[in-house]
């Protein structure tokens, strides 16, 4: 596997690059609702499970997490990208390769040290990109055997949800549910892969109905991630007789 190198100096230029230019150039809006470091979860390692839609996900992730104070986030990426962009270890990601056996274990011991030393991990337990709208979710056994193996950690649910709506860029939402602090070293591996299959698959779909709910306009309970730019179709709405005034 291959391990993070984390450096500070290329962080604080990419963490810029990506949300000046990449974000900025592909999307509308980014929000985030809830708390992604919960007073509950003080003191202990933290396992982000997150919904895999798109290519986007780890920048997005990477995004909201720079804007908060305190330690270094750990990010598990695919072994074949990580190797095409290996500059991701820098940032502190991270590989699996889930085609060999030993080296997937091997991952998850390295990620249950990265928890019970009290860092920030985020995983992607569907194993692969799918469709934002397939359901149900179904979640690989491998977060219950880095929990097991971590029994003090503390999981926090982050579901996202993006789409095009009334612009010509697509918005994307996250959203933290509540921690769970359970006795995972007591609990089946199997059983606690269906507990997170259920949490993470019942947050996203109420998370799905807020924003449909909505008819596409961003709820006011997402809090800013991203300074808006305008869309084509606002800058076109400015070329109108009077679509500057207002």
């Amino acid at each position: 596997m291959l391990e993070a190198v984390p450096s500070g100096r290329f962080d604080w230029l990419f963490y810029r690059y990506n949300s000046m230019y990449l974000l900025r150039r592909h999307f509308h809006f980014i929000g985030i609702s809830g708390e992604l470091q919960p007073a509950a979860a003080a003191g202990r390692g933290i396992l982000y499970l997150m919904n895999h839609s798109s290519w986007w996900d780890g920048l997005l992730a990477y995004h909201a997490v720079g804007k908060l104070p305190g330690k270094r986030h750990y990010f598990m990426m695919e072994e074949e990208q990580l190797r095409k962009y290996t500059f991701f270890r820098k940032l502190g990601a991270y590989s699996i390769d889930p085609g060999s056996p030993g080296d997937a274990r091997a991952s998850l011991r390295y990620t249950a040290g990265l928890l019970e030393a009290g860092e920030s991990v985020w995983m992607y337990p569907e194993g692969e990109i799918r469709p934002l709208e397939q359901r149900p979710l179904s979640l690989k056994e491998g977060a219950s055997l880095a929990l097991r193996l971590s029994p003090r950690a503390a999981v926090v649910p982050v579901t996202l949800y993006h789409g095009l709506f009334r612009h010509t860029k697509p918005e994307a939402t996250l959203l933290a549910g509540a921690p769970l602090l359970l006795p995972w070293a007591e609990m089946d591996r199997s059983a606690i892969a269906r507990l997170l299959e259920t949490v993470l698959g019942g947050q996203l779909e109420s998370h799905r109905c807020k924003v449909l709910n909505h008819q596409g306009y961003m709820p006011d309970e997402f809090r800013p991630l991203l300074r808006r730019g305008r869309s084509t179709n606002e800058w076109l709405d400015l070329l109108r007789p009077g679509g500057g005034r207002g």
